[in-house]
């Protein structure tokens, strides 16, 4: 089974890694990365955005490299909401004949992340500044900063990944798309 990731964030390869293993635990499998363009800003700030940016993902890594299985596109977002900023991610998978998709758990951003991301700083630098850190987007993100390493930004998107791979599972049960 060959997997592309339309990115080469060790932490989204891993997590499609992890997450294909355990929904098909029999059978080879060749996970790779691909740096592909989301089609949406650097950092998205909607739920739509971001689901949007997942699947252009997916769609532009099977265009790349069409010869394999599936592709994956995993797109981390924020969006607003009455009780604060919420940080979430959107990942798509598609195969020749079929699509999965599914969203991580959410969790609200402390206040003087919120503020560096409304002057319009990426979730990612905006960690590494107030918690001192460095690439924490390929390493714990920000999950991992706020948990104290508890749940690492791997293992947060590993859940999604399986539960997008669901259609792929069942394909008796669910339309092909």
């Amino acid at each position: 089974m060959q997997v592309v990731v339309a990115s080469k964030n060790p932490v989204k390869i891993n997590a499609t890694q992890e997450g294909f293993r355990q929904i098909f635990p029999k059978g080879e499998l060749s996970v790779t990365g691909l740096s592909v363009p989301s089609g949406v800003s650097d950092q998205p700030m909607t739920d739509e955005e971001t689901l949007q940016g997942a699947a252009n993902r997916a769609r532009n890594a099977r265009h790349e490299q069409p010869d394999a299985d599936y592709w994956v596109g995993i797109e981390g977002g924020l969006d607003e909401t009455p009780q604060g900023l919420i940080a979430f991610a959107w990942v798509v998978i598609l195969s020749q004949n079929q699509m999965g998709q599914s969203r991580t758990s959410t969790f609200h951003l402390p206040p003087k992340v919120t503020e560096l991301i409304h002057q319009g700083i990426e979730l990612g630098h905006a960690n590494d500044q107030v918690f001192g850190e460095k690439n924490s987007k390929q390493k714990g993100g920000a999950v991992g900063s706020l948990t104290g390493g508890v749940l690492g930004r791997t293992e947060y998107y590993v859940q999604a990944v399986m539960l997008a791979l669901v259609p792929f599972k069942n394909p008796e049960i669910y339309p092909i798309h």
